[in-house]
Parts: structure tokens; sequence; C-alpha cells
């Protein structure tokens, strides 16, 4: 530890003697500094153990002295030392009663005490302090390798918890925890979820400070990578501000974790170069090759039904999903694949999984924050746009990817962020219909019965309608129109002779009904 007044004291090459301030010797001391200024505050950055002999200075008027007593606490000095036997034979009662009231320690020198002397003492002790600290801090460097390299970031947060006699935890790269050291510090380490999202919107390497003297204890939280998203995120906590010791340690700390996010990093790419070529041979129909490729890697995944999941959207947004998707698997145990493909995205994960629910929480997210703009006034462009497929398995891959692109389709016509393949078979085609192609069809295959309608001549549209809706029952049809079915039979036979197509084609009967309903929904 650094030096005291206490331990100056106990120096017994320096004889100094205590002549007020003695409850608060234990205050460190950051130099020795000789001043005869009668105004030395100005020069002073606080912790400083001031050196005098009174030479300019009434060290025997009491309102003189109070109030140079009371500007040297108020400038952070520590303690007073007074050479006697130069100027004053002994410190005068002015001085010691002011040192005193204010609660600053006086220190006597005797004449015997150079100046010189005390500061070489601080000197040394300052100098020894920091060896002190920089051995600590290579022994735990040293201590927090060997825990990394044997026990992963698990025993390094073990022995950095230990180092700073507190607590430590890691974050991955969606803000959740990864690990603590020790376990009591999970609920912690929980709480600083908001914070260390915060600390993830800034530029690596960043860091700030939560908590303080009221709370639980004070927290430095530091960002992990070298990229310009951290992957991941570091918290110590202590019961006070880290000592030089201790730095050494988190700085090792957040070296050692960078490093090991590094090189997860360069295995994720790796990976995920693998999980591509799986893809490929599962969307070719070579389930049996794909599996052999997989190996332990993603042969779990092709062992239960899987769901496919495409989306597009800006860099950021695929990123974060990618994220939120792969932190929930590792931390679920399960596999997952993913494939970036530009600012396309495709996913492999096991149904009813945790991937496949972080993927639909993130798009819940996504469509409140998107609904909350709207009523702004506001946007964005690069929101992401997902399909997901129906359970799948390795034969029918192929199946499930184009299911997973079709209600991707279906999200970006309906404004959506996410559509699953089921949605679609349980609904209804008819909101399919509002598509502009579709209607741009509709009205061209229609137009000349509008044409034909509108001259006056025949309601033909109209009982287009009611025979297709009756299924070509004539007097149901007929009856729904208020007309005799000789009539109705007629106005068919001209439906067919303007449109040059037969009704009893039921691929132009489907397309008749299907336009008809494309131009009722405008």
């Amino acid at each position: 530890m650094p030096p005291t007044l206490a331990s100056l004291v106990h120096h017994s090459a320096l004889k100094l003697t205590v002549r007020a301030g003695e409850d608060r010797l234990d205050v460190p001391v950051r130099w020795a500094h000789v001043s005869e200024l009668a105004d030395p505050v100005p020069y002073m950055e606080g912790g400083e153990l001031l050196l005098i002999t009174a030479l300019k200075l009434d060290a025997e008027d009491p309102e003189v002295m109070r109030r140079y007593v009371k500007r040297l606490v108020g400038a952070g000095v520590v303690g007073l030392g007074f050479a006697v036997g130069v100027n004053y034979d002994e410190i005068p009662k002015a001085l010691v009663d002011a040192a005193e009231q204010e609660g600053l320690p006086l220190l006597e020198v005797p004449r015997r005490t150079p100046f010189l002397a005390i500061s070489k003492a601080v000197s040394a002790a300052i100098a020894a302090d920091q060896y002190r600290a920089v051995t600590a801090g290579f022994a735990a460097q040293r201590e927090l390798t060997r825990q990394a390299l044997n026990a992963g970031p698990e025993g390094l947060l073990a022995a950095l918890a230990a180092q700073v006699d507190g607590w430590a935890a890691l974050y991955d790269a969606s803000g959740a925890v990864v690990a603590t050291a020790p376990e009591w510090a999970g609920r912690r380490a929980a709480r600083l979820t908001a914070e260390v999202e915060r600390l993830r919107e800034r530029p690596a390497p960043a860091s700030s400070v939560v908590g303080g003297p009221d709370n639980e204890d004070r927290v430095e939280l530091h960002s992990l990578g070298t990229g310009r998203r951290p992957r991941a995120a570091l918290a110590v906590g202590t019961a006070a501000a880290l000592g030089t010791a201790e730095r050494y340690a988190v700085h090792s700390a957040i070296a050692l974790l960078t490093l090991t996010t590094e090189r997860s990093r360069s295995l994720h790419a790796a990976e995920q170069r693998v999980g591509a070529a799986v893809l490929r041979m599962l969307l070719a129909g070579q389930p049996d090759h794909a599996r052999g490729v997989a190996g332990d890697l993603y042969g779990g995944l092709l062992d239960a039904p899987f769901r496919v999941i495409v989306a597009d959207a800006g860099g950021e947004r695929l990123a974060g999903l990618a994220e939120a998707v792969e932190s929930a698997a590792a931390r679920a145990g399960e596999a997952v694949l993913v494939v970036p493909e530009g600012e396309r995205l495709v996913v492999l994960a096991a149904d009813g999984g945790a991937a496949v629910t972080a993927c639909l929480d993130y798009a819940a997210a996504r469509e409140a924050a998107r609904a909350g703009t709207a009523e702004q006034g506001g946007g964005e462009d690069d929101e992401p746009v997902v399909g997901l497929s129906a359970p799948s398995g390795p034969i029918a891959a192929a199946a499930a990817y184009k299911q997973a692109e079709q209600a991707q389709s279906v999200a970006r016509r309906r404004g959506r962020v996410l559509v699953e393949h089921e949605q679609l078979a349980s609904g209804s085609v008819l909101p399919l219909l509002a598509d502009d192609a579709v209607k741009a069809f509709a009205d061209g295959l229609l137009r000349a019965l509008y044409e034909h309608d509108a001259t006056g001549r025949g309601d033909l549209v109209a009982s287009l309608r009611a025979w297709l809706s009756r299924h070509g029952q004539w007097d149901a049809a007929a009856a729904d129109l208020g007309v005799h079915r000789h009539t109705l039979r007629y106005r068919m036979r001209r439906v067919e002779e303007i449109l040059g197509r037969s009704l009893d084609d039921p691929d132009v009967r489907m397309e008749l009904w299907l336009a008809l309903k494309a131009t009722s929904t405008e």
C-alpha cells in the first residue's frame, strides 16, 4: 500500500512527532513538497505532505494561521511538517490550535532531519508500492492466463474475482449473461443488462462505471472485441475503486478475453462456411452428404424436425437477428445453422427450440418498434422481412426453404416483419389478391365485360358472378338475379363470345372468379 503519515511517523530515521491530528494519520501521502510561500495552494494537487519552516509566515498570529491551515485543507493537503530550530524553536501555539481545529495532522520535524530525507522516504515508499503492484499485476496476469488456458473463460472469471476481491461476469453479443464468478453474482450481473446494451451501441473499445457508494458495489463495464461492434462485455464489481494491482488484473482479463473472442470469431466464420456447404447439399437433395459434412457440428440439428428461416434486411438488422438467434441457441445448448448471404440470412433451427423462439421475439420487438415510429410519423427502411417454414426434415429441406421464401414474400406484401408458412395454410388466399400485379391481370381479363355493361346492353359482370357463386346452377343463379334462366343462359354465351373463353373449362372459371374477387377488393 502507498505510504501514510503513520508510516512516516513510525520511520525510525525521521524522528517525527505528532502535534495535532493524531486520528488522521492513516491517510495516504502522494508526495512530500517543500514550500515557504504564504499561499502555496495554487501549486498543490492534493494528497501532499507540505514541509515548511515558516520563513514567510507569521506563525504566531492565530488569524493568519487559521486562514492558512483552512486553505491547505481545502486544497487537499493531507499533512503539515514544521521544522523546529530554524525560524522557531518550537511550533507556535497558533499553528497547533489551527491544525487541531481543522483536523489537519501536524508533524514536528527535528532540526537534524532534513526535508530531503522525508522526501526520499516518501519517494522510496511510493516506488516500493508501485513495484509491489506491478509484481502482483504480473503474477495475476500469469494466473489469469493459466486459468484461461486450462479452464476457459469461467476459470479466468474466477481468478479475476479473487484478484480484485469482488465479482466478475461475462456477457455475450446480445447482452445476456454467459458466466459469473462467484455464482452468487449472477443476479447482480443480470441487473446490468440494460447498461451492457448501451455499452454495445458505442464503438469498441468502450467502458463505463456504474454504481457507487450508495449501491451494493462499484461496477466497471468493458466491451470486448476488436471490431466496430463489440462481441462481448466484461463486468467487474468491487466495493471500492480498483488499485494498481487490480487494474493490471482487469486489463489482463480484457486482453485474454478479447483474444478468446477473436479466436471464437475465426472459428465461427469457419463454422459458417461449413454450414453454408451443408445448406447447399440439403437444398440440392443430398441429405446423406449433408450429414457427413455436418458431423458433430450440425449433425444433431438434422436428426430432429427443424425450421428454415429466411430474412432480408439492412446489415445492422441482420446482424442483430443473427446475434439473437445464435446467443439463444448457445445458452440452450442447441445447434443452429446460420448462413449470411449478403443482405439475406438463412437459418436452420430446431423446431420448438430457443433459436426459433428468439427469432419470433426479435420480430415481435421490431414490429412494436416500427409501430411506435409510425405513430410519430417516422419509419425505418432497413426493417427485417422474415419468413418461417413449417417443421421439416433433411429430405424435404428444399421444400422448407421454398416455404420460408413464400412466407417472406407474403410478409413483404403485407408490411409485416415475420410471417410463418403455417399461417398461410390456415388462412385465406384472398388477401393475396391485393397484389398490384393480380389486380392488373383481373382488370385486363374483365375489361371487355365492364365496357359491354357500360353501354347499357346487359349486366354480364353481375350475371357471371352469380353464376360462378352458384357453381353453374342455372335456376339458383337466375333466381338470385331475378331473371329467367334462359336470359341467364344467353348472357353466359355472350360472356364466352366477348372473352373468347369457354366456361366449361375449370381453369377459366377459377381465373374469372379470382378476377372478380380481386376487383371487388378495391
